[in-house]
C-alpha cells in the first residue's frame, strides 16, 4: 500500500554501554518515513504520543546473552512502552485515529506491537505508560499476586515513590495493610506520606545505618518486602524479616550499573525465618490485565487512587530523561512526550 512520507526524529542508540550511561550513548537524528503498510500482514502505524523510561531498558544497553529480553540493536533506535494514535491500520481491530498503549520505537512515527485500545478517559493518557501500564500492572501482580498479603501485615517498599512503588504502596493501604516506604529525597518522602498514603517513610541517603532505620520505621518487622533496590538495602531488609515473610523482587535498580554486583550478607536469614523470595515478571501473570485495568480506572473514578508523573517536553528530552530516572532524579513516573494528540 503506497503510504505519505513524513519525516520522522529518533533516538540511536549508539552501542552497548559498560558501567553508567550517558546521554551521548544515544543520538537524536532526522530520517524520513513512509506511513506504509505491509501487505498481508496487520501493521498498525502510529504517531507516538508518549514513551516510557523503566529500569529494565539498562539491562537492553548491554549485549547480554542470558536476559529476559533482547538487548537494543547499536544503529537502530531504542524502543519500549509508548502511547500513540493510530494513523494507518491493516489490523481490523484498530482503526485510524484510535488511540492505543504498547510497544513503540523511540520515533515520531513507530510501527506498534502487542498494542491495546485506550478505551476509557476516566484518567491522562499518560497514565498509559505508568499506573494503567506496564508499571501499574506490574504492582498490581507483584502485591496481590506475589507477596500474598494480609490485612493487617506491614510491608515495606523500596524505591517507593517511583513509577511502581507508588502503586504497590497505595494497593497496600486499600487492602489494609501497615505501609512503610523508602525514597531519595525530603520531597519524595513527602509525596510518601501525605500523598500516597505511607504509614511510615524515610530517606535512605540519610540513613547511615539502614538497618536501624528499619527497625525504627517497622518495630514488629516485615511480612512483606517489595524490591526495587537490591544490595545494601536487601540486606538490612533481610535482618528484619518476619517468620514466613515474603519478598517480591521486582527490580534491583542500584546493582544495574555496576559490573560486580554487591554481595548479600544475610542470606541464611532465609531458612531461620522460613522466607519466600520470588522474583516475578508482569507477563507471567498477563491472564489478569483485564481485571486490573478494570479494578484500576474503577479506583481512579472512585478518588481512592493518585498518581505522579515526571513528564519531559519533547522527543530530544529522552536521553537526558532515561538517564536521570536511572539515577534516581525524576519524581514519579518518567515519561516522554513526544506530539500532542
Amino acid at each position: 500500500m503506497a503510504g505519505t512520507e513524513v519525516t520522522n526524529r529518533q533516538i540511536i542508540f549508539k552501542n552497548y554501554v559498560v558501567g553508567w550511561p550517558k546521554e551521548s550513548d544515544m543520538e537524536l537524528v532526522t530520517t524520513t518515513k513512509k506511513l506504509e503498510l505491509r501487505e498481508g500482514q496487520k501493521d498498525v502505524i502510529l504517531k507516538v504520543l508518549y514513551l516510557s523510561c523503566d529500569p529494565y531498558q539498562r539491562g537492553r544497553m548491554r549485549n547480554a546473552v542470558d536476559s529476559y529480553i533482547p538487548p537494543f540493536t547499536p544503529g537502530k533506535p531504542l524502543d519500549g512502552y509508548g502511547v500513540g494514535k493510530v494513523v494507518r491500520s491493516n489490523d481490523p481491530d484498530f482503526k485510524e485515529n484510535d488511540l492505543v498503549e504498547g510497544l513503540v520505537a523511540w520515533e515520531e512515527y513507530s510501527l506498534g506491537f502487542k498494542l491495546s485500545k485506550i478505551e476509557s478517559d476516566v484518567v491522562p493518557v499518560s497514565y498509559y505508560l505508568g499506573a494503567l501500564g506496564m508499571a501499574g500492572f506490574t504492582a498490581y501482580v507483584g502485591f496481590f499476586q506475589v507477596c500474598e498479603p494480609k490485612k493487617g501485615e506491614t510491608i515495606y517498599v523500596s524505591a517507593a515513590s517511583g513509577a511502581v512503588g507508588q502503586m504497590v504502596g497505595q494497593f497496600a493501604k486499600l487492602f489494609g495493610c501497615h505501609v512503610v516506604g523508602s525514597a531519595g529525597s525530603a520531597q519524595k518522602v513527602d509525596l510518601l506520606k501525605n500523598k500516597f498514603g505511607y504509614d511510615e517513610a524515610f530517606n535512605y541517603k540519610e540513613e547511615p545505618d539502614l538497618d536501624a532505620a528499619l527497625k525504627r520505621h517497622c518495630p514488629q518487622g516485615i511480612d512483606m518486602y517489595f524490591e526495587n533496590v537490591g544490595g545494601k538495602m536487601l540486606d538490612a531488609v533481610l535482618l528484619n524479616m518476619k517468620v514466613h515473610g515474603r519478598i517480591a523482587v521486582c527490580g534491583m535498580i542500584s546493582q544495574y550499573n555496576n559490573e560486580v554486583h554487591e554481595p548479600i550478607y544475610n542470606l541464611n536469614i532465609t531458612v531461620k525465618r522460613r522466607l519466600k523470595i520470588q522474583g516475578f515478571l508482569q507477563s507471567d501473570f498477563i491472564h489478569l490485565k483485564p481485571e486490573f485495568k478494570k479494578t484500576v480506572v474503577e479506583w481512579f473514578k472512585e478518588k481512592k487512587l493518585e498518581y505522579v508523573e515526571d513528564i519531559a517536553d519533547g522527543l530530544e528530552k529522552g536521553p537526558a530523561a532515561l538517564i536521570g530516572m536511572l539515577a534516581g532524579k525524576n519524581v514519579g513516573k518518567q515519561g516522554i512526550k513526544v506530539a500532542d494528540f
